[in-house]
């Protein structure tokens, strides 16, 4: 089974989210037990935002962080899947949006039968690892199955009731941006700015036409993070001769976060009911790297977990060089941040300023019921 696919098979997975909300919704009626904001929370994204879905996933070339020393701070100290030494940013936001807990993997519940899948789930994560927008395989027999129990089960005007109040938050496109940067470094050679320009163009254009998708199929409200500067991760650094941030890699990420940004605005004028907020991670990644110690991190080069020049040359691997004080380090392997970091990320997407999160934070958005 190929990597979960973003973006271009939502419409498909909206389904599936509509028949969990829905459901979700009268468990926590009927038992008097919600302090969540919203219905329900679904989340597309890649690595970043993956909990646990690639584990489900078979093949050797999957990207997993199921094995040590990933998780080593999650709570029980186990790997989960999550690239990371602890939570990742999207278990924070579900946090604050008053979840006890991230939405699962989606394909954790998949697996079991329909009556597990429908009772009780406050929403899902479709992250899967190595994703991202120009994705186009799916697992066409899981969705129809499930699609169909769908609509035997709820109606379409509830179903369009609870998706307009909960959020759908995605976080994708950095390995978009990867690939497209590889195609040209293979080479030796560098995208020009026409290359760049065309295929963040494009991109953007994709995103957007989905995003109408989803609209029309009930979704309203939409958390999107956009994409960190990704030539400073440690894997990159270890690519330049200098050491230094790779240049072409976060030209990418700005001029695509610019185009989604863009394109959101235009879409929350064209379509009513429509409201986001683009939560930045580049804003805030920038942030911790030119005042690190003011919010209490003393490296922001190296990975904590990896191996070769600054521990950017390979993952996070049993056999891989573990630092002792984590909670200090940006970075927790070759391209993902620690639990500090992300901490840090949703508290300030959530709550902070237009600088970190525009035009309205997380939490307004989640509040809005206008």
């Amino acid at each position: 089974m190929a990597a979960l696919p973003q973006l271009r098979v939502l419409l498909l997975l909206l389904a599936v989210a509509a028949a969990c909300a829905a459901a979700a919704t009268e468990a926590a009626v009927a038992s008097g037990r919600s302090s969540s904001k919203v219905p329900a929370l679904y989340v597309f994204g890649d690595s970043t935002a993956d909990v646990g879905n690639n584990n489900y996933l078979q093949g050797s070339a999957v990207p997993r962080a199921n094995f040590p020393h990933n998780g080593v701070d999650f709570p029980t100290s186990r790997p989960t899947g999550r690239f990371s030494n602890g939570y990742n940013g999207v278990d924070f936001l579900a946090l604050n949006m008053g979840f006890k807990r991230s939405p699962p993997p989606f394909l954790a519940v998949a697996n079991k039968t329909n009556k597990q899948v429908f009772r009780g789930l406050l929403g899902a994560n479709f992250a899967s690892a190595g994703s991202g927008i120009l994705d186009t395989t799916v697992s066409h027999s899981l969705i129809t199955k499930l699609t169909r129990n769908i609509s035997a089960r709820i109606s379409q005007g509830a179903a369009d009731t609870v998706l307009s109040r909960s959020v759908f938050l995605v976080s994708t496109g950095g390995n978009d941006l990867f690939a497209f940067f590889s195609l040209f470094s293979s080479k030796n050679s560098t995208p020009s700015d026409a290359d760049k320009r065309q295929f963040v163009g494009n991109l953007v254009s994709l995103y957007q036409n989905h995003v109408k998708a989803l609209y029309v199929l009930g979704a309203r409200k939409f958390a999107v993070i956009d994409v960190p500067p990704i030539g400073c991760c440690p894997y990159p650094r270890s690519m330049h001769p200098l050491g230094a941030c790779i240049d072409v890699l976060n030209e990418l990420a700005l001029g695509f976060n610019k185009g989604v940004k863009d394109a959101m605005h235009g879409l929350s004028l064209s379509f009513q009911g429509l409201k986001y907020s683009v939560g930045s991670s580049h804003a805030v990644v920038q942030s911790i790297m030119k005042h690190p110690q003011r919010l209490g991190f003393k490296d922001t080069t190296n990975a904590c977990c990896g191996s070769g020049r600054f521990n950017g040359k390979s993952g996070c691997t049993p056999n891989a060089t573990l630092c002792d004080d984590r909670h200090e380090y940006l970075f927790w392997d070759l391209l993902h941040p620690t639990h500090a970091a992300s901490k840090i990320a949703a508290a300030a997407i959530y709550n902070g300023s237009l600088h970190f999160a525009a035009p309205v934070n997380f939490r307004q958005l989640v509040e809005d019921e206008s």
